[in-house]
């Protein structure tokens, strides 16, 4: 703690927002004056916390996070701390990772979920190395749900009628926007990379630098809750959904991922004669084979299989291929000691802490297994049929079935994970569409 101290001494904190991250990514917590976080008093929230769905219901079974409603201990990570840079007052936050009473993990954390791949990975000697690369749209204010999103008004005074892949001039439509994003990254130490200007209209994405998963993680968490607080402050939102507009190209969180030997720093994804070596061949394997089973988190929400259809930059298959963005995973150009394997299948609408821990468990379990790929597709992968699954009733089928993802993710976790998925699949079933009044009221 006395590293949080010294922060909050240092930045003259009055406030600090304690947050957990739960199931679908959302910041949740407590915000406490400044004596009462350091008086040493651990922070409590009910463990009915980590399975709250999207809609704010929670499954019916109540043994899930335990009959009696119990708490959890909250306890800060002190690597996390950093200012709010939005805040009118000074504020800090902090991400807790969540234990019980006698100090073991709660395992449907997903902090604590990345936390247990990543110890596998320690256990053989290896570490991950990832960069994220988040894609989201910028949308006029719609107050009203039951209406379409249109793109905002930039400078010019109008809004965007095009695609604009790639355009300065489209990106420099909202400076404003993207200085106070940048500034409000660079108080919270977000390694934010580059900025460009996607697909779709006022589609945009940033890329993170490569560094440690958990701490990518975090950043991602963080970075989300950024854009969306700056976009407000200039009268606009920004959105995460995986298909927010039809017509549109989806949102997706891109991973790039190695393995690095920790006592040499060498990946080991490339071998002694500077060629592929066979782990990331295994690796690759693993993605191709567990990814099926993995959609329910790579692809949470109904609206998530939106995204994944033909022609619309998102992949269809579990293909690979060398600069081959029609595949589920491509290999981009690059010298040996930066070999890497992108995952071009999650949707950013992802947990980011079960993103990466679920495409780490698919690489662990294909090295481990010494699995085999297929051979590299040359050719458009959107010619080619479907081989993920096409709603999330399948996916939760698939992941259910498939015993190696259950013992890496962990039992309780996945059990959570499946009532509040079908919890959150059943309010939506309950709701009538405008589709269906429109072309079933008076015509069947």
């Amino acid at each position: 703690m006395q590293n949080i101290e010294d922060f909050l001494k240092q930045h003259r904190i009055t406030e600090i927002e304690a947050i957990i991250p739960d199931m679908a990514g959302i910041a949740r917590g407590k915000i406490t004056p400044r004596n009462k976080f350091t008086s040493g008093e651990s922070m409590r929230l009910p463990q009915a916390v980590m399975v709250q769905t999207v809609t704010g219901e929670y499954p019916e079974d109540g043994t899930l996070s335990g009959v009696t409603d119990p708490d959890m201990v909250c306890v800060p990570d002190p690597s996390t701390i950093c200012l709010i840079p939005w805040a009118s007052d000074p504020t800090a936050q902090v991400i807790h990772d969540c234990v019980h009473f006698d100090g073991s993990p709660v395992e449907i954390s997903p902090r604590y979920v990345l936390r247990r791949v990543l110890a596998l990975y320690k256990a053989k000697g290896w570490k991950p190395v990832v960069a994220p690369e988040l894609e989201f749209y910028l949308v006029d204010m719609n107050k009203d749900p039951d209406l379409p999103l249109h793109p905002p008004i930039g400078r010019t005074g109008r809004a965007e009628t095009g695609r604009q892949s790639y355009s300065i001039e489209a990106v420099n439509e909202f400076d404003p926007l993207f200085e106070d994003i940048y500034e409000y990254c660079e108080t919270q130490n977000l390694d934010i990379d580059t900025l460009i200007h996607e697909v779709g209209a006022a589609q945009m994405e940033i890329n993170f630098n490569h560094g440690d998963a958990l701490s990518l993680a975090d950043q991602v968490f963080l970075f989300k809750r950024t854009v969306r607080e700056a976009a407000l402050r200039h009268n606009m939102y920004a959105t995460f959904m995986a298909k927010p507009m039809e017509g549109e190209p989806g949102s997706a969180m891109h991973v790039h991922q190695s393995i690095v030997d920790e006592e040499t720093g060498r990946n080991i994804f490339t071998g002694a004669d500077n060629g592929p070596s066979k782990m990331f061949y295994h690796y690759l394997a693993g993605l191709q084979k567990y990814t099926p089973a993995l959609m329910p988190i790579f692809a949470p929400y109904i609206n998530s299989y939106r995204r994944l259809s033909r022609f619309m930059a998102a992949p269809i298959n579990v293909q690979w291929g060398y600069d081959n963005r029609t595949v589920g995973f491509r290999i981009p150009y690059s010298g040996p000691s930066a070999r890497r394997i992108e995952n071009r299948i999650p949707g950013v609408d992802c947990n980011p802490y079960l993103a990466l821990a679920a495409t780490l468990a698919a690489g662990y379990l294909g090295m481990t297994q010494a699995l085999e790929p297929t051979e590299p597709l040359v050719s458009d992968g959107y010619s080619l049929p479907y081989q993920l699954p096409r709603n999330l009733e399948e996916g939760l089928s698939l992941m259910a079935a498939c015993e190696p993802i259950r013992e890496i993710l962990g039992e309780k976790f996945l059990k959570a994970y499946f009532a509040l998925k079908e919890t959150e699949y059943e309010a939506f079933f309950r709701v009538i569409s405008s589709w269906e009044r429109r072309h079933l009221l008076l015509h069947v």
